[in-house]
């Protein structure tokens, strides 16, 4: 199991908090940053089209977040069996909250999406509730070749903003323990975006992004962070040196990771340029690494 857990405030110690094992999503002006940020990239972008749809999905999230709070009390959140992280993804019985976020997502989007993803997302209504939670069940469970791209860009991002919400609320602290498998999300258990080196008050420390809940956690830089060894590590971009943008690759697993560096670019969104320097990824692809991590609006999905 992880080795990054959430306890009882008064179990967290002085000396436990110098480096923040967890951040939780501040859900404040998440989406509707990241969407901005979509838009800045796709400027002069060979994939503007895209970067900019995707920027109206975020927007669509932030609105459905703001609309649709989740109403939960501490004890809601606590009724997990120990042996299961407290939010995971394959465990967690989802509530119908998702489902209405879900909805006014895709109502938003019907406003203004483009004639050809029209159909897309009045197909995608007319499935079942059934339907929806079946599909659900193939992507929290990374069986995406089971779901249409077409269908699981939609449902992940009623997902994200579900699991996100629940994320933000969970009480208590993070405790960090001995122990190894940090490659997945302590919160949802979901694999990460990428990886990003904060500035400010968290300087020079590397966190993982989930591409579920949006949460943060700490993993020591120079190492895998997939299966954590440390002595064939590569850092590779597009670039310099010096670049925003690195993917750091394993000899030893094969896999790789992109590395976003804060202090290069103060205004860098994980998730929005991930999707923007997909180009890196296709650098990694001919040298024959495999990614570690997955793009919440990015899917290997069925054609």
């Amino acid at each position: 199991m992880s080795s990054i857990r959430i306890v009882p405030q008064e179990e967290i110690t002085a000396s436990a908090g110098v480096i923040p094992p967890l951040l939780l999503p501040n859900l404040k002006h998440i989406y509707r940053n990241r969407a901005e940020r979509l838009l800045k990239l796709a400027e002069q972008h060979p994939l503007a089209d895209y970067l900019k749809f995707i920027a109206n999905v975020a927007l669509a999230q932030q609105n459905a977040l703001l609309a649709n709070p989740l109403q939960l009390t501490a004890n809601n959140l606590i009724l997990q069996q120990k042996q299961h992280l407290p939010l995971s993804a394959q465990h967690l019985v989802r509530s119908p909250h998702w489902q209405l976020l879900f909805k006014h997502i895709i109502n938003d989007l019907q406003k203004n999406a483009p004639s050809h993803v029209q159909p897309a997302l009045e197909n995608i209504l007319k499935l079942s509730t059934d339907e929806r939670e079946q599909f659900a069940n193939y992507l929290l469970a990374g069986e995406y070749s089971k779901v249409r791209s077409d269908k699981s860009l939609f449902l992940w991002a009623a997902l994200s903003v579900y699991w996100a919400q629940l994320a933000a609320l969970l009480p208590g602290k993070a405790k960090a323990e001995l122990g190894e498998q940090r490659h997945f999300c302590p919160i949802c258990g979901s694999a990460p975006v990428a990886s990003i080196i904060h500035m400010a008050s968290e300087n020079g420390l590397r966190y993982l992004h989930c591409s579920l809940c949006e949460s943060e956690w700490h993993m020591v830089r120079i190492k895998c962070s997939n299966c954590e060894q440390s002595h064939d590590l590569g850092y590779w971009s597009l670039d310099s040196e010096h670049a925003a943008i690195k993917a750091e690759s394993c000899g030893d697993c094969g896999s790789y990771l992109k590395v976003f560096y804060q202090e290069k670019d103060p205004y860098l969104d994980v998730v929005a340029d991930d999707l923007a320097s997909l180009v890196l990824d296709a650098k990694m692809e001919e040298e024959n690494f495999l990614r570690s991590g997955i793009n919440p609006y990015l899917f290997p999905g069925a054609a």
